[in-house]
This record gives C-alpha cells, sequence and structure tokens, in this order.
C-alpha cells in the first residue's frame, strides 16, 4: 500500500470543510423554498406590495448567490483563518444570522406573520453587521463575500417593512 502525497489529507480536509459549510447553507435555503414557495401564489400574492418589489423570479436568483457566498465565507473562517478568539466570534455570529435567516420564512410565509418577520429581519441585520466586522478583523475576502448578503438584506427588510405598512 502507498502513502498518501503529504499535502493530500490538508486538501481533502478543505475540501470536506467546503462541502459541509455549502451544505449547511444549503438546509437553510431548504428550509425557506419549502415554506416560501407554495405562498407565492397563494398569501404572497394577495399583499399589497410597494413599487419597488422585484418579480419573484428575482428571489431565486439573487439567494442562490448569496447563500452560494455565504458558505465560501464560513468556510474560508473554518479553514483559512487560524484558531483563535476573533476567528470564534466571527463563526459565531455567522451561526448566529444564518439560524435568523433560517427562521425569517418560516415566520412571514409559514405563519404569515409579517411584522414578527421585519422583526426578525431587523435582528438578522444587526447580526449581519456584527458578523462583518468580525470577519473584517481576521479575513477581508471573507467579509467582502457578506457585503451583497447585507445590501440584500436592507432591501429585503424595505420591502417587508412597506409590506407591513400597507396591509
Amino acid at each position: 500500500m502507498s502513502a498518501a502525497p503529504a499535502g493530500a489529507f490538508p486538501i481533502l480536509r478543505s475540501v470536506f470543510r467546503l462541502f459541509a459549510c455549502l451544505a449547511l447553507v444549503a438546509v437553510v435555503s431548504f428550509v425557506g423554498g419549502v415554506t416560501t414557495y407554495p405562498q407565492i401564489p397563494t398569501w404572497y400574492a394577495t399583499l399589497a406590495k410597494p413599487a419597488w418589489t422585484p418579480p419573484n423570479a428575482t428571489f431565486p436568483i439573487a439567494w442562490t448567490l448569496l447563500y452560494a457566498m455565504m458558505a465560501v465565507c464560513l468556510w474560508r473562517l473554518w479553514d483559512k483563518v487560524p484558531p483563535s478568539p476573533a476567528r470564534h466570534q466571527a463563526i459565531v455570529l455567522f451561526l448566529l444570522q444564518l439560524a435568523l435567516n433560517a427562521i425569517w420564512s418560516p415566520v412571514f410565509f409559514g405563519l404569515h406573520a409579517i411584522w414578527p418577520g421585519l422583526l426578525i429581519l431587523l435582528a438578522l441585520l444587526g447580526a449581519l453587521a456584527a458578523t462583518l466586522r468580525a470577519c473584517f478583523k481576521v479575513d477581508a475576502l471573507a467579509g467582502w463575500l457578506l457585503v451583497p448578503y447585507l445590501i440584500w438584506g436592507c432591501y429585503a427588510a424595505s420591502l417587508n417593512g412597506a409590506i407591513a405598512v400597507l396591509n
């Protein structure tokens, strides 16, 4: 039996970590999709929405890109940043914002709870801003990967807020 090349295990570990991060974020995406998609042609279609609401087809495209960037951000924190209290804080904050992300769709779409959904989004934006700050301290690229998500999150909060007021 021949031994594995000296650099093979770190590469395999890195690939495993990338797939684990993609899988974790995919679970959150799946939860969102399962609770959201059935509501789009029914409940969501009946809501008054602001003029800046994009076409429904925009959301899965945007979220697919954002979730991919989120997964790569987490992978970079886990795989590329040496262990430290700052890295730990960035990962914990990332997981907090991801948990808030995971509960928004079931609350807003699943429970039809527009105002609680807005509160969750505002908490998510706070957690995401803290996550970005923590990421930039340990890995600038990880931080930059979350900037489009923060921008989209602000846009989503404005939509959620307008829908809450209009309905």
